[in-house]
């Protein structure tokens, strides 16, 4: 199914008001050490991974669903040797999205990733500082390698439409830091995107970002710099969502998230409550039962970019500053601001 057909398919299952975007964290085993995710100590990263032939099966039925964006996250999904034919199977039927530390990228593997049908990867860097970004990621080297990860990527692309993200967790302590990183992006070929960080994860207030004109700072840069890709609308909603949150929640409607063991549920903050199995469920019934536990969803408590760059589309500005984006955008960083 070549991309132009995907965005089709986008289209229409966003008319109906199908799930979108899944994520799906191909393993829990990492290699950092990050302060603010509890991923790299999680039991369930000694269980056995799922193959890539449950992958396969896993993305036939997703399709059935409608969904098109897929992000492959863990963890560290480089970890895995396979990744490179996860890709693959997942880009038959949807737009695969690799999250990645980049400390393990290599300009090989940008390659392979991009020739397998990767339609975008994205590397976390917190703070333009090296010292900062190493010591909260608890790896040495870590801000370099993902520095020429973003080099590497922007290098291995094969289509012009396919995506080098540099992606940064909005935390107590570096907004004043998120110019610098746009600029970083900007000199690496890459876009930009920033999500707010949510006690969820792990039940830490402390490292929440308080200031009060938080979404006015970072609508500012989103106005200056034409490589910062977060939508306006979610990015006007940052103060709300670390002050008092943000309501209607479409999880389980609009996306859904898949484990390393192929459990299925609403949200990647839901995983301990999941609605069933991938493999050993009906996917139609999936869908039902996370359409149920959706009605009842009162939470409020994130405001991740898979739920916030998401339902930015149901919004009427929203939808119109994303969907040129997906439907238009050629993967290329530009040189001035659009004029949508």
């Amino acid at each position: 199914m070549s991309s132009t057909q995907k965005k089709i398919r986008l289209l229409r299952e966003y008319v109906g008001r199908h799930p979108m975007w899944v994520a799906w964290q191909v393993t829990y085993r990492c290699n950092f050490r990050c302060g603010f995710c509890g991923y790299w100590h999680d039991e369930q990263g000694k269980q056995p991974e799922q193959t890539v032939e449950q992958f396969e099966y896993g993305a036939r039925q997703m399709a059935r669903l409608g969904s098109v964006f897929v992000s492959l996250a863990g963890g560290e999904p480089l970890l895995r040797d396979d990744i490179v034919a996860l890709v693959e199977v997942i880009a038959r039927w949807h737009l695969p999205f690799v999250t990645t530390n980049g400390y393990l990228m290599t300009p090989e593997l940008a390659r392979e990733l991009y020739e397998a049908g990767a339609w975008g990867v994205s590397v976390s860097i917190d703070y333009a500082n090296a010292e900062q970004h190493d010591r909260r990621r608890g790896m040495k080297g870590a801000f370099d390698r993902a520095v020429r990860a973003l080099e590497y990527l922007a290098k291995g692309r094969k289509y012009a439409w396919q995506r080098v993200n540099l992606m940064s967790v909005l935390m107590h302590d570096n907004l004043d830091q998120m110019e610098e990183l746009i600029k970083i992006a900007r000199g690496c070929g890459a876009y930009f995107m920033v999500q707010p960080y949510s006690a969820m994860k792990t039940g830490d207030e402390r490292f929440v970002c308080r200031d009060p004109q938080v979404s006015e700072k970072l609508l500012e840069l989103r106005g200056r710099y034409p490589n910062m890709l977060s939508n306006p609308y979610f990015l006007s909603q940052f103060r709300n969502a670390v002050t008092q949150g943000v309501g209607g929640c479409m999880a389980g409607r609009a996306f859904y998230n898949i484990d390393s063991l192929g459990n299925v549920s609403i949200c990647v903050e839901r995983r301990s409550v999941p609605v069933g199995n991938l493999y050993e469920d009906n996917i139609v019934l999936l869908y039902r039962k996370m359409r149920e536990e959706a009605k009842g969803n009162t939470c409020k408590s994130c405001w991740y970019n898979c739920r916030g760059e998401l339902e930015s589309l149901y919004h009427p500005y929203g939808l119109f500053r994303s969907l040129p984006t997906y439907f238009f955008d050629r993967g290329q960083v530009p040189e001035e601001m659009p004029v949508w």
